[in-house]
């Protein structure tokens, strides 16, 4: 389990550095272990974190053995299971760390001030015709745009013939549709194909064949529905779960630094952070 609640300032991770909580020696097989659940820029930001991880755990699970606390590991519904360490941290949290629930006044008011977050996503209604190219074959990929150009060419004449060359011509199994693809939401599509759509003023034939990473595309946007805002009751859950969580990791960090400002902590200097502890099987 990751878990992190302060920042280390930095450190060089030689083998002379002994990394310790109240005289238990973190051993540097399990940093090592816990570096690929904290990716980084360097080999030193890594093991800086999942130093960090492990001090914390320390941290969490000496004070509920401290006060003696008892825990079974749970399950969530995916059939996850809690280790015995995660179930003791989980306790200990929900024992020592209270926080406010928010209540209507507050959502209503997070609600009031953020209209443009809470909306339903755009969707646009489109159609392709795909000439396959992969990246690195540059012959490839200039004869897909030729037989794309071509073919836009050719719908500006008889545009209803779209759906009969994407059955013809498309290299996408959407061409035994006509080369539909129905209603498009964020991240339904690769990066470049959402974008080239978000970009297109006008429905029909675009006058320019779209380029990804599978080809080149000539693209019919049929429709574009624009996103409304969601009514209050329906996103009240969702709000208030996210402030209670906010409110909840700062609790939680304010807890571990209390922890740590009482501890004898060897081999990193641990200063206040963003970051809260993680939680196991069933977060």
């Amino acid at each position: 389990m990751s878990q992190s609640a302060c920042q280390l300032k930095p450190v060089i991770p030689s083998k002379k550095i002994v990394v310790s909580v109240n005289g238990v020696i973190i051993a540097r097989e399990a940093i090592a272990q816990e570096i690929q659940h904290h990716p980084a820029a360097t080999a030193v930001e890594a093991w800086i974190a999942a130093a960090r991880a492990l001090v914390v755990r320390e941290l969490l699970l000496q004070e509920a053995r401290r006060l003696e606390l008892e825990a079974g590991p749970v399950s969530d519904g995916e059939g996850r299971r809690e280790t015995d360490e995660e179930a003791f941290v989980r306790a200990l949290v929900e024992q020592e760390v209270q926080t406010p629930e928010a209540d209507d006044a507050t959502c209503r008011r997070f609600y009031d001030r953020n209209r443009q977050r809470l909306r339903s996503a755009d969707l646009c209604e489109a159609s392709h015709i795909l000439f396959a190219a992969a990246p690195g074959n540059a012959s490839a990929r200039k004869q897909a745009l030729e037989h794309a150009k071509a073919v836009i060419a050719e719908l500006a004449l008889d545009p209803a013939a779209f759906a009969e060359l994407a059955e013809t011509l498309s290299a996408c199994p959407s061409g035994k549709t006509g080369g539909n693809l129905g209603q498009l939401g964020p991240g339904q599509t690769v990066p470049e194909f959402e974008r080239a759509l978000s970009a297109m003023a006008v429905c029909g034939v675009q006058p320019e064949p779209v380029e990804t990473r599978y080809g080149f595309h000539v693209v019919a946007l049929d429709r574009r529905i624009e996103g409304r805002d969601l009514p209050f009751d329906l996103v009240r859950s969702r709000i208030a779960e996210w402030l209670n969580e906010k409110v909840r990791r700062v609790a939680i960090q304010q807890y571990v630094s209390i922890l740590a400002s009482r501890a004898r902590i060897e081999g990193v200097q641990l200063v206040p952070g963003t970051e809260t502890p993680a939680q196991g099987a069933t977060s």
